[in-house]
């Protein structure tokens, strides 16, 4: 087990806790589960730094923690939080035991929910598809752009392959399990992707197939016109223009409409009775959700099948019309034939199988749909990464949270998971939305060690939750070949945002009834009154807050300016034929809201413009 001590002396394990059957005995086997689907990099950070505290605890009275007294153990941990130096070891530990400790406390046992059968798609498993094959498209990537652009295409009566670097997970296979084991299988890194800079960002995508849709929120916001105004006029991304109607096909789609009140879950209904308290613009949001049962666990794989995830709404359309889907096949290379009168020619791509084995598919067309942060090094390793802005101009929506205790239970994670957006702010680009965690994943703000803390997640039904994004200045960068590598510094500006977000959202749950607001913020982890969180807030910088990130945009950006935009005004690489950018990549602005709709609309785009301009193969 890896360290038994340490989570005794976080959550304040006694002897009555020994017992098989009590919930902080099981917490140690469900933290091994966690650190083995991490890379190898931050498993190994995590266990170095539980070395680290384990030797602290040596040096300090002799013997290691597991064989202390938990009030001898608990003055080790305080002992530790009081030293500049070594207190940060303390705040990176805390996230994965407080997953595998909420998991146990608040997580329900697995049963399987009735669901109704997927749609067919046309899966081949990497290792039974054919060494070499052909086909008119191939499009690497099935999330929301890749499923838009292989439908389009295959309706135009191409033969189109996509190919998945993630396996197929049927809805049946989500009940059948916890959400925090289906976090680490669905999630690239086990959910660990981090943006370095000032401060690291959490960064998690999705890898599977239907891509981040399967573990998204749902929430489904068409592109602002201001949004696509600036696009076609700053940067002349003259597809904006069109689309307008596309957004409205996406949302028929996906069958988007208002999420109705009867399941949104208190944590939805508390936001919206705060704001209409402080007089604040505030409904539930619209959703691919119809048929909705508000089990909250949108983010690990919806267990009814009622979210309109694209492996059920636009994949099952495309292997309708032709397409074929080959999944746990991580494309390698684009293959290029230069000798050819002109530009180099797409000639198809060459993946890898899982066993070590490779395929080849040659086609004239690549759809590259690998998201923002894989496309750019897909092609550096194709040698068509020449273009000086390839991977700059990464957006990734910054974003925070904050949790309110109230006198009677919420329990947050049943209901909608992200289920009311509130627009005071948006003008000011700050999108609030009431969002919860699945069971067991929503302590990340929850302050303490030891007593402290073990009270915190055995009270934790009381809290209700709200999360704030930010429509931020691009300024992360994807660098790599072989394999990504993410710089993010948050602008200033964006800080700044991000301390005004706190607040809001501190003063609506004030509003709406809250006794405390959780801060996030170590240093200054509880506010009793706004005013109290103003004053707090006056003493608090962004690099004290915890920031994750969400929808990365912009690294593949089309435009007008040959010297500003890898990729031209229709979304066709510059420097080769037949390549197009289909993903969140594409996008030359961040969306300012989530963005899947925006994806999806600028995919069809993509597809058509290619479609009626050279169309295939010209």
């Amino acid at each position: 087990m890896t360290g038994d001590g340490l989570v005794a002396a976080l959550l304040a394990a006694d002897d009555t806790d020994t017992d098989a059957g009590a919930w902080p005995a099981r917490v140690p086997h469900r933290l091994d589960s966690v650190l083995a689907a991490l890379p190898r990099p931050a498993s190994a950070g995590v266990r170095a730094a539980v070395a680290a505290v384990e030797t602290y605890a040596l040096a300090r009275t002799g013997r290691r923690l597991a064989a202390l007294h938990p009030d001898e153990r608990e003055d080790v941990l305080r002992s530790l939080a009081r030293r500049p130096r070594l207190a940060p070891l303390l705040d990176l530990l805390k996230v994965p035991v407080l997953l595998a400790a909420g998991t146990e406390r608040t997580g329900v046992p697995p049963v399987p929910v009735p669901a109704p059968a997927d749609p067919p798609l046309d899966c081949t498993p990497a290792e039974e598809w054919p060494a070499r094959t052909t086909a008119d498209a191939v499009v690497v990537g099935s999330g929301a752009g890749g499923a838009m652009a292989a439908r389009t295409l295959a309706r135009a009566g191409l033969s189109v392959v996509v190919i998945e670097e993630g396996r197929h997970h049927p809805t049946a296979s989500f009940g059948r399990r916890v959400p925090l084991d289906r976090f680490t299988e669905l999630y690239r890194d086990g959910g660990a992707t981090v943006a370095l800079g000032r401060p690291p960002v959490l960064l998690p995508t999705g890898r599977a197939v239907g891509g981040t849709t399967v573990v998204n929120s749902g929430t489904c916001y068409r592109t602002p016109d201001a949004v696509l105004a600036r696009w076609r006029t700053t940067f002349g991304f003259e597809l904006a223009e069109r689309l307008g109607p596309l957004l409205d096909e996406a949302e028929r789609t996906l069958n988007v409409a208002p999420q109705p009140l009867d399941v949104l879950g208190a944590n939805g209904l508390l936001t919206l009775e705060g704001a209409r308290r402080l007089g604040w613009s505030a409904a539930p949001l619209r959703r691919n959700a119809p048929g909705c049962k508000g089990s909250c666990q949108c983010v690990v794989g919806c267990p009814t099948g009622a979210k309109q995830s694209v492996q059920l709404s636009v994949l099952p359309d495309a292997c309708a019309a032709g397409a074929r889907i080959v999944t746990g096949a991580r494309v390698h290379r684009i293959l290029v034939d230069h000798d050819v009168p002109g530009p180099p020619r797409a000639a198809g791509v060459r993946a890898h199988r899982p066993d070590g084995g490779e395929l080849e598919i040659l086609s004239p067309l690549v759809v590259t749909a690998a998201g923002a942060l894989q496309t750019p090094s897909l092609l550096r390793r194709s040698g068509l990464g020449g273009h000086p802005r390839l991977g700059r101009n990464l957006s990734v929506h910054p974003a925070t949270s904050v949790a309110g205790r109230f006198a009677e239970p919420v329990t947050a994670w049943r209901g909608v998971l992200q289920s009311v957006g509130v627009e005071e702010l948006r003008k000011d680009g700050i999108l609030l939305e009431a969002t919860a965690s699945p069971p067991g994943m929503s302590s990340f703000v929850l302050p303490g060690l030891g007593r402290e803390l073990r009270r915190e997640l055995e009270e934790s039904d009381r809290l209700a939750t709200l999360g704030a994004m930010i429509a931020d200045r691009p300024s992360g960068r994807v660098r790599g070949r072989d394999r990504t590598l993410v710089r993010y510094d948050l602008a200033p500006r964006d800080g700044d945002r991000l301390l005004t977000a706190v607040r809001a959202m501190g003063r609506l749950l004030f509003a709406a009834g809250a006794t405390e607001v959780l801060t996030g913020v170590p240093k200054a982890p509880r506010a009793g009154s706004p005013e109290a969180l103003d004053d707090l807030l006056a003493r608090t910088g962004p690099r004290d807050l915890h920031v994750s990130a969400f929808h990365p945009t912009g690294t593949v950006a089309a435009g007008g300016d040959p010297q500003r935009a890898p990729a031209d005004p229709e979304g066709r690489l510059r420097g080769v034929h037949g390549v197009l950018v289909a993903d969140g990549s594409v996008l030359p602005g961040c969306p300012e809201v989530n963005p899947q709709l925006s994806i999806m609309a600028a995919a069809l785009a993509v597809a058509d413009a290619w479609l009626g301009g050279t169309g295939p193969g010209g």
